[in-house]
């Protein structure tokens, strides 16, 4: 039976399948994950469910008998090993065959491991799905010091529920700061002293050259900055897209499936979105990739009006959070080094808010527990004349001041 296959049920392809049944299409629907699971969310995985306070079920984007009764099926513990293009039809590791009307990739990102002596020792993981976070809290029992490999958001957000699980803590990066790639050297810093504060060790431009162990397990961290001891250590270095299986099948590939700006691939039945796909950003002049729920979520439903014959540009704010601590970290637009930029802080209040401007219009805005600000920000910035620096600067900073003046 013809219709929409979608490769991979992670967030994005459990949203698409939704997406497709809401906005009223009546074809087949079949997902096709590697996991057993059912779509699950992943960003509690780091925070919620690491600490014990969200359950599995609670993880589901929907109720196991939801896909039954929307005649979605599903088909877990299953790779898709090999798309053949012109007769439309995948073929599957258990040996089966899916024709296709439309293609989604929705593979996802693999989490980026260390290649140096040691890596293969037990109690060294990844996080990136449930399994993954099931293996470090079995090891959590035993474990009493941690470290963290990787002082972006994954692993600071790990660093920081180890902390509050009363474990010894010992953050290291590989660059001068933390969250280097990703938010301006004032947020960095604000993080930097949070988690110091906190009672994290944090080493910066430390290389991680090779793990020690005993028994088979790890006891440690070797570093360019000296030896860190440890019983469990989790790696969280950033991830690479899953773009294989589309690179194999002929597809335009750079940095990840390359799409434009309806999410399409090189070839027009087949689409890619989320982590696994290098797109063209209706706002933006250059092929970016983006790893967030919010693109996952509003490709999915983007490419879901596609299908129903409602194509249309992808042109969302780009916005991203996280939580460490009691402090939520909440970013919208894109920034670079190269933009001017305004800081307000209140240290008594713990909040901070960094505002980026580009040819002096608002293109970015950082927050640090000033969530209103946030909000306010990606209207702005999505507005057809963004508010100047000049605009920020007469309202202190309160861009919910700003909205009431549109």
């Amino acid at each position: 039976m013809s219709g929409v296959v979608i490769v991979g049920a992670g967030h994005a392809g459990g949203i698409l399948a939704d997406a497709l049944r809401v906005q009223g299409y009546e074809g087949a629907i079949t997902l096709v994950g590697d996991e057993k699971m059912l779509p699950y969310q992943r960003p509690p995985l780091s925070k919620g469910y690491l600490l014990g306070e969200v359950t599995a079920e609670q993880l589901f984007l929907k109720p196991a008998d939801y896909y039954g009764l929307k005649d979605i099926g599903f088909i877990g513990s299953t790779e898709v090993e090999g798309i053949d293009r012109a007769g439309r039809t995948v073929t599957l590791s258990n040996g089966d065959t899916l024709t296709y009307e439309h293609l989604v990739l929705a593979t996802g990102a693999r989490p980026r491991m260390l290649d140096v002596p040691g890596a293969d020792l037990g109690g060294i993981h990844p996080l990136r799905t449930l399994a993954d976070v099931d293996a470090i809290r079995a090891d959590l029992e035993t474990a009493a010091s941690c470290a963290i490999v990787g002082g972006g958001f994954i692993g600071l957000e790990i660093a920081a529920v180890l902390a509050k699980l009363g474990k010894t803590v010992t953050i290291i990066e590989a660059a001068d700061r933390l969250m280097g790639r990703a938010v301006s050297l004032e947020v960095s810093d604000y993080f930097l002293n949070l988690h110091r504060n906190k009672g994290s060790k944090v080493m910066l431009s430390a290389g991680v050259t090779g793990f020690e162990g005993k028994n088979g397990q790890i006891a440690g961290v070797v570093t360019s900055e000296g030896p860190v001891a440890a019983d469990l250590a989790v790696i969280g270095i950033g991830v690479v897209p899953n773009d294989q299986l589309a690179r194999d099948a002929g597809l335009a590939v750079e940095r990840g499936v390359t799409v434009d700006r309806t999410a399409k691939t090189s070839d027009p039945l087949i689409y890619a979105i989320g982590d696994c796909c290098h797109l063209q950003h209706a706002m933006y002049d250059e092929r970016i990739r983006l790893e967030s729920v919010q693109n996952a979520v509003d490709q999915a439903k983007l490419v879901a009006a596609s299908i129903l014959g409602k194509p249309a540009d992808y042109g969302v704010v780009p916005w991203f959070w996280s939580d460490q601590f009691d402090v939520k970290l909440q970013i919208a637009g894109l920034s670079n080094p190269d933009q001017q930029r305004l800081k307000y802080h209140d240290p008594k209040a713990g909040t901070l808010a960094v505002f980026h401007f580009e040819n002096d219009r608002l293109r970015a805005v950082e927050t640090a527990n000033r969530a209103g600000d946030h909000m306010a920000g990606r209207r702005l910035i999505a507005a057809p004349t963004p508010p100047s620096m000049a605009d920020v600067e007469s309202v202190d900073g309160n861009l919910k001041q700003l909205l009431k003046r549109k």
